[in-house]
């Protein structure tokens, strides 16, 4: 079986992987409760959505140091949708975390090796 060419951060796993987080997360959090659709709900969105948009800014550095600041602003970022994600649950918000925070830690794990790869 052949792997196809990764050409675009789009071509990345970890990217597909942390945009369906994303979107996930977009339709959970519109279940909240309305006070937390500006708070909350916000925050998880922002936070979430950053871990992609990291990957492909970095995708596109050429410098090594460049590629690896943004996948490493990316796995600090999946740190802080992990928490939020904890906190909505103990809050009452978003009772079934486990799938959720199971993908978190795959990104995770393929953030970490994507840098290694990088890293050389």
């Amino acid at each position: 079986m052949q792997s196809k060419k990764v050409e675009t951060f789009q071509d990345l796993i970890v990217w597909q992987n942390s945009h369906d987080l994303v979107q996930e997360l977009y339709k959970v959090t519109a279940k909240f409760p309305k006070r937390e659709h500006n708070s909350l709900a916000q925050q998880i969105r922002q936070s979430a959505s950053l871990v992609p948009i990291n990957i492909a800014l970095g995708f596109k550095k050429r410098a090594r140091k460049n590629k690896v600041h943004y996948y490493r602003t990316a796995l600090t970022i999946i740190e802080e949708v992990r928490y939020y994600i904890i906190l909505a649950h103990d809050l009452g918000f978003y009772k079934n975390i486990d799938d959720v925070l199971a993908n978190a830690d795959n990104i995770e794990k393929m953030m970490k090796r994507l840098i290694r790869s990088v890293s050389g």
